[in-house]
């Protein structure tokens, strides 16, 4: 597998050898995530000077699923793909049997999974759930503010082939990465449908051209771990909610809540604690739903907007294990 850029150093396709490995934990919170990296073989160069405005929104952190971390099993040794520090991230592509992942920041968090299997897209986990999107909202672009690998477009495509994706990504390495290694150039091509990923590179709060309308916005941006401090403040909703077409809608990964007190003084975890659900509430008012991920498909809180949301509909205009899923959100009042 050839490097992305010789001038990066990369270490391409070569396996870490013992004891240089890469071992994937059971997640004791919302994300499975690599805990242990040989820096000495997982190098990372300084990245060329980017002309870019600093301005920048790293793309989320994730999960990993169960049946993921069954296929490399506790300890197997991973190879390496690619490691590249740039002006945004320390990116890293890992290879596994049946899939690879993307590790960005100083968590090593995965932040998009490429499934090798033709026609396998299903995760398992939220980004499915990006998916069912179209189904609910106007005909029109659908943008994504925090692209990474193209999990979540890849899967849009397959399930809506016809539909045109924007989508938004801070770190232009990291989107030569996922062309290169994590199939992102495949869906950039309008399929026989027509539909396409169109990749703008830019900060999304500074950069989205004025004007601009949205049938539906999928938000998935994170940095080193945690979400975005913008989307906890209840202006940059407003400013989204005007990117909107009547009728559209915004769904977001809001990660996981804080323990907050129950009935009887038990501890459970609950949207009122989650900032970021605060401040679309005052935002969004009498038009928010939420939805918890399960514990095997990463805990995280997601949130729609939007007045009405007739649950049975949605269902019968999904296909797959969504049909079971979108039947889930309930209002967040």
């Amino acid at each position: 597998m050839k490097a992305i850029c010789s001038s990066h150093s990369i270490v391409p396709g070569v396996p870490t050898s013992s004891p240089s490995r890469l071992l994937l934990l059971r997640p004791s919170a919302s994300c499975l995530f690599v805990s242990r990296l040989n820096f000495q073989t997982v190098c990372f160069p300084r990245p060329r000077k980017n002309p870019r405005k600093d301005a920048a929104r790293p793309h989320a952190p994730s999960c990993l699923l169960s049946e993921w971390e069954r296929e490399v099993g506790q300890e197997e040794e991973l190879r390496v793909l690619t490691s590249i520090r740039t002006e945004h991230n320390d990116v890293v592509v890992v290879d596994g049997p049946k899939s690879r992942f993307l590790l960005l920041d100083s968590t090593h968090n995965v932040h998009s999974v490429f499934n090798k299997g033709r026609g396998d897209n299903w995760t398992g986990s939220y980004w499915d759930e990006f998916a069912a999107l179209p189904a609910i909202v106007p005909d029109g672009a659908i943008g994504i503010y925090g692209l990474g690998g193209g999990t979540s477009a890849r899967l849009m495509l397959d399930l809506w082939p016809g539909v045109r994706i924007v989508g938004w990504e801070i770190d232009g390495v990291l989107i030569d990465v996922a062309r290169e290694f994590l199939g992102l150039a495949d869906i950039e091509r309008p399929n026989l449908a027509g539909g396409f990923v169109d990749v703008r590179i830019g900060d999304v709060f500074c950069d989205e051209a004025p004007g601009v309308k949205y049938a539906g916005i999928a938000v998935d941006l994170f940095s080193k771990g945690k979400v975005l401090g913008d989307l906890e403040k209840v202006d940059t909703w407003i400013k989204l909610k005007g990117r909107l077409m009547p009728g559209g809608r915004i769904m977001a990964n809001s990660a996981s809540g804080d323990e907050e007190e129950g009935v009887g003084g038990q501890r459970n975890v609950g949207w009122r604690t989650n900032a970021m659900i605060r401040a679309m509430r005052e935002a969004f008012p009498g038009e928010l739903w939420w939805k918890k991920m399960a514990r095997d498909e990463g805990e995280n809180f997601l949130v729609l907007t939007g007045k009405d949301l007739d649950l049975d509909s949605w269902s019968a205009k999904v296909s797959g294990r969504l049909r079971k899923s979108v039947r889930d959100w309930r209002a967040c009042s």
